[in-house]
């Protein structure tokens, strides 16, 4: 550009002239930088920014149809907005994700612009998705930062906020040595079943020990290694740290979760998700974490339905369909299947700090709240399009049991702050007193089924866990009451103990009746199987932490005997046909569940009561131990600011 001379104007009065000019623009805009900057992110500004921001058009609605996995997209900070200029999560600052969105600016209307900074719902959430799990490195410069990463799970908090520590002062260890002996010889049945495993079976769901190869099935829908995932705890209980080792190798380099194939989700989400939990809370070690988040959330296309019931099965490929089983009335779901993720579910909240999991499982709730109950009792089978009762079938054995276990833990999962749980548990408890408890003519105590009103005096195998359930709920505040399901739980441990002995392998059946001069036995030759399951050896475990009474120990280790005498092959353990024949015919299936629940709560049975101490831990129904949430703890590490060490 020529610059004109103006006339009687000097060349030097002229450049005094424009360097003034150039300081004074330079002042200017300045001061408009900094009030707008204020405007734009200071945070009490929302109102300001709505003077510029016009409305042209609202997002639509998410509805209960919508893919749930949408949800999962949505990054942590729409519901807990990071203030503006601070530091995320992953050390970005929520101004430079807005200016990198300028690159690839999306279709994003006004309305929802003034969302996102104002740190509401906005389509940016489905761009600004970020990993929900974080690396070692970024958790130590989190540390390095100074104070508490809030908005990322804390292995080490969680420690922190432990009564005692998971594994006791001496490992569980207790000071009678034929005690001691007991709980060793468990640990050598462990390392029997596992070592055969490993050597016939290994990656398999399961050892089939009478052929010496692997089982795959089709629950898992492809999944692999379910006897390595149930066992992962077992084993790091036990100390058996060499075995842990391959198990963990084996997760870390051969566990696939990408898998397209039709899968249980109850069965999944009991074995795979809660055994990936729990050897992530024992051991801290973050593949763990990271493969439990990624099983997670191809899980919840089984919530997208009319009512927010899951289906029974689910695809765990990108298509995410679900449907339910063929053999379940009118396409129905199975109460003690979408009754039994909410254990699961909260602490896959709570690792990934998306709340998506929780309210899905809240949301079964708020379904069986509203519907009528018939006699106060929930019926097995829901259809999820409906919400109502399909059929009036009421079992605390098959088809129902973890339905109500998982209403008592989750209240003393949440350090009993779940008052609603609790009210649901109590409620359901008193109805199936007054309904299914029944008194056998020599005063054995039992739960019968319920078939629309009339009872069917049969109790399942499976139901043989309420003693433990009954028992670890039985303080409501008041001592009478206390002491009243204390007993309620000793009789009906009692009375599944009477069906192991009333056998001639000392090991129960599947099924045992009440009726035509029967007590306690199976009268049907389908019922008479065993197939390794742990429900009677949960309830002593349980009973024995409750009450100290000696026989829990001795009837237990009639059990290990019994196992040692009938079910040991050559090469594992089997289920056997007939309980009631000594000359046994085995199954030649060496269930996982035997790994990770008849062993371990036979081995916790035989160990002090600090090993798992049960005011830090819950079992899940596959007895994998997931941590109670001390949410008042972890809140008050957040809020002091303090860095908690080993």
């Amino acid at each position: 550009m020529v610059f004109r001379k103006l006339p009687g104007v000097s060349a030097s009065g002229m450049g005094l002239r424009l360097s003034q000019k150039f300081v004074f623009l330079l002042f200017l805009s300045g001061l408009v930088t900094l009030c707008f900057g204020a405007l734009f992110f200071l945070p009490d500004s929302v109102r300001l920014k709505r003077i510029f921001l016009s409305k042209t058009e609202t997002p639509p609605p998410v509805t209960m149809e919508n893919d749930a996995r949408d949800h999962l997209k949505k990054p942590r900070e729409q519901e807990h907005p990071v203030p503006r200029g601070m530091t995320s999560a992953k050390g970005v600052t929520t101004s430079a994700k807005l200016k990198g969105l300028n690159r690839k600016p999306p279709s994003v209307s006004h309305e929802a612009t003034e969302g996102r900074l104002a740190g509401g719902n906005a389509q940016e959430d489905m761009i600004l998705s970020r990993s929900r799990t974080e690396s070692a490195s970024e958790r130590d410069t989190s540390s390095d930062r100074g104070g508490v990463n809030t908005d990322t799970f804390s292995y080490q908090k969680f420690k922190h906020c432990l009564l005692k520590p998971p594994l006791g002062g001496d490992s569980g260890g207790t000071s009678d040595p034929q005690n001691n002996e007991r709980r060793d010889k468990v640990k050598e049945m462990m390392k029997f079943a596992w070592d055969n495993y490993k050597r016939y079976a290994w990656g398999k769901n399961e050892l089939r020990p009478l052929t010496k190869d692997g089982h795959i099935g089709n629950m898992f829908g492809g999944l692999k290694g379910a006897s390595i995932i149930d066992s992962l705890d077992t084993l790091y209980i036990m100390g058996l740290m060499e075995e842990y080792n391959d198990a963990k190798e084996w997760v870390q380099t051969s566990l696939d979760l990408n898998s397209n194939g039709e899968a249980s989700l109850f069965e999944v989400n009991i074995r795979y998700v809660g055994g990936l939990l729990s050897a992530y809370y024992l051991t801290g070690e973050e593949m763990f974490k990271s493969k439990v988040l990624e099983l997670g959330e191809k899980l919840l296309p089984a919530f997208n339905t009319p009512t927010g019931i899951p289906r029974g099965v689910i695809n765990l490929g990108s298509s995410g369909t679900s449907w339910s089983w063929g053999w379940a009335s009118a396409g129905s779901s199975i109460l003690a299947e979408f009754g039994t993720l909410h254990l699961e579910f909260v602490h896959l909240s709570e690792l990934s700090r998306n709340p998506i999991y929780t309210e899905k499982v809240m949301n079964i709730r708020k379904v069986l709240n509203k519907i009528e109950k018939p006699h106060g009792l929930y019926p097995n089978f829901l259809s999820p399009v409906s919400g109502n009762w399909v059929q009036h079938h009421v079992s605390i054995g098959g088809l129902g049991d973890s339905f109500y276990e998982y209403l008592i833990k989750s209240f003393l999962m949440s350090d009993k702050t779940d008052d609603d749980a609790k009210k649901m548990y109590y409620n359901a408890l008193e109805a199936i007193e007054a309904n299914l408890v029944q008194k056998s003519p020599s005063g054995l105590t039992y739960l019968a089924e319920w078939r629309g009103g009339i009872l069917d005096h049969k109790m399942g195998h499976l139901a043989c866990f309420s003693g433990g359930m009954i028992g670890i709920g039985a303080d409501d505040g008041a001592a009478e009451k206390r002491q009243h399901y204390l007993d309620l739980a000793a009789e009906i441990t009692h009375t599944c103990h009477e069906s192991y002995t009333r056998s001639a392998t000392k090991l129960g059946p599947e099924a045992f009746r009440f009726d035509s001069g029967a007590e306690a036995t199976a009268t049907r030759l389908s019922d008479r199987y065993y197939i390794l399951r742990p429900e009677v050896i949960e309830s002593y475990m349980y009973m024995w932490r409750l009450t100290h009474d000696p026989k829990y120990r001795e009837w237990g280790w009639e059990a290990v005997e019994a196992l040692e005498q009938n079910c040991r092959v050559e090469s594992g353990f089997s289920g056997i046909r007939d309980v009631y024949t000594e000359s046994v015919s085995h199954d030649n299936m060496q269930q996982s569940f035997f790994l990770s629940e008849t062993l371990k709560y036979l081995y916790l049975l035989f160990s002090d009561d600090d090993l798992l101490p049960l005011e830090d831990w819950v079992f899940n129904t596959e007895a994998h131990p997931l941590p109670v949430i001390r949410k008042g703890c972890l809140q008050d590490e957040a809020t002091q600011g303090k860095t908690v060490s080993e």
